[in-house]
């Protein structure tokens, strides 16, 4: 009698302490399923927003990569080269940057930062010493003996905002 009473109880314990265990694992997968959901919901939009952002972007301008390869340039060379070469004009002597037409109004020098080539012939790049910011809209093209020139459109500098 004994053994058949305490079989029971260790069933009712085995049962109860499975039956918990199976409802964690409910709860647990539906919380798991809940932050998958908003998380394919984030990448969705993130998708979007990055689709949005790199439309004024060479590297999805198929009909600006098409016009190089149609000259005969490896735009996986060229386009790094082009950013290059404007990176390259912050290596310069004296007051005055070779594509900023502002000097700089503190003792840093006017540094371009980040660029971005928008199609085969337009780009536009952000510059600053640190405390003053602007941005320059640039111009370029390929001469017959492969250099690279450039030529300043427009640009601005922001007022200081304190």
């Amino acid at each position: 009698m004994y053994l058949f009473i305490f079989s029971v109880l260790l069933l009712i314990f085995q049962y109860v302490n499975s039956k918990n265990i199976i409802d964690k694992y409910e709860e647990d997968i539906v919380k798991v399923k809940s932050k998958l959901s908003e998380s394919e919901k984030t990448v969705k939009t993130l998708e979007e927003q990055n689709f949005e952002l790199s439309y004024f972007n060479i590297e999805g301008n198929e009909d600006a990569l098409t016009y190089f390869e149609a000259q005969g340039f490896d735009t996986e060379q060229l386009i790094p080269a082009i950013v290059e070469g404007l990176y390259d004009m912050n290596d310069y002597e004296g007051e005055d940057h070779p594509m900023v037409p502002y000097v700089s109004m503190t003792d840093s020098k006017l540094l371009i930062n980040k660029i971005r080539v928008l199609n085969h012939k337009w780009i536009i790049a952000n510059f600053t010493d640190g405390e003053f910011w602007g941005e320059i809209f640039v111009t370029y093209s390929i001469d017959e003996n492969n250099d690279l020139k450039y030529k300043l459109v427009e640009y601005l500098m922001y007022p200081k905002v304190n």
